[in-house]
């Protein structure tokens, strides 16, 4: 065989090659940050529009609070990836800011003007199930890689609505992500008055988010008991969150660890319950 007929069945590897470097080198580069962040919000009707509006606020204050400013700096890379979502039954998970990279304190500003727009609308029934399961998705080719992968949902009751909540968060952990929570343990004043919390919350909420919700490295929870704590509770959240800290956990927490394990189908069983009540009225 001649050199040119040697010549003639290379070329075209050689041009297949070429073009595949070509091309990976047009896909964009996953950017590297410190933490990939989803903010989970509850907006179930058992949360009325001022704690809605307590709640936005609260995330607000924190993203310009100079704590939180200095976790993101100083977190890995110097700069996170955080989308904000609003939740209640399976079918509702609301993004309200889409993935967006937070590098100065000018874009956490613009972050906390972000969470203050527009209103929240409430929907029925609460899915945590739900929200783990596609916040989980959400960090597939968001274009960032983080050094930590975190769901932070708040809520104020148990799950009642979607698949088992222990088997949407295992399956997040298998992922590599961290879920944190926040229980808001604030219906008390409400139950007692209207009897309102009786099928949407529990009082042990915090040892149900312990036992049922959260997990993964490092994973905690942090209960507020009133919304006058509520701003706080957030900003040392997104702290430990961004910062990557290992946090001590609550003694509360411990406590709820160390007594027998909570029921994780509770939600649900008080969902049927109120419906047989229901059906007999």
């Amino acid at each position: 065989m001649g050199p040119t007929a040697r010549i003639a069945r290379v070329c075209p590897v050689m041009l297949w090659a070429g073009l595949a470097t070509a091309a990976a080198q047009t896909e964009p580069a996953e950017l590297g940050v410190g933490a990939e962040l989803v903010i989970a919000v509850d907006i179930s009707r058992s949360i009325d529009p001022d704690e809605q509006l307590i709640q936005r606020q609260g995330y607000a204050a924190a993203f310009r609070s100079k704590d939180v400013q200095d976790a993101i700096m100083h977190g890995g890379w110097g700069r996170v990836a955080i989308t904000y979502v609003e939740w209640a039954g399976e079918p509702i998970q609301n993004i309200i800011i889409p993935w967006t990279l937070i590098d100065s304190a000018d874009a956490a500003h613009g972050f906390a003007d972000r969470i203050e727009q527009g209103s929240p609308r409430s929907a029925s029934r609460t899915s945590i199930s739900g929200v783990i399961s596609f916040s989980a998705e959400m960090f597939e080719q968001n274009g960032y890689t983080g050094l930590r992968r975190v769901i932070d949902v708040s809520g104020d009751g148990p799950n009642n609505q979607g698949r088992g909540v222990t088997e949407a968060r295992d399956a997040a952990l298998m992922r590599g992500i961290t879920i944190n929570g926040l229980p808001l343990m604030t219906n008390g004043r409400r139950e007692a008055a209207f009897g309102f919390g009786r099928w949407s919350t529990i009082a042990n909420l915090d040892a149900y988010y312990a036992d049922c919700v959260i997990g993964g490295p490092g994973a905690f929870a942090i209960p507020v008991t009133a919304w006058d704590q509520f701003a706080n509770a957030v900003r040392q959240k997104l702290v430990l969150e961004l910062a990557g800290r290992q946090p001590p956990q609550p003694e509360r927490l411990i406590q709820a660890q160390a007594r027998m394990p909570i029921d994780c189908l509770i939600g649900e069983k008080m969902r049927a319950e109120r419906q047989r009540d229901l059906g007999r009225d």
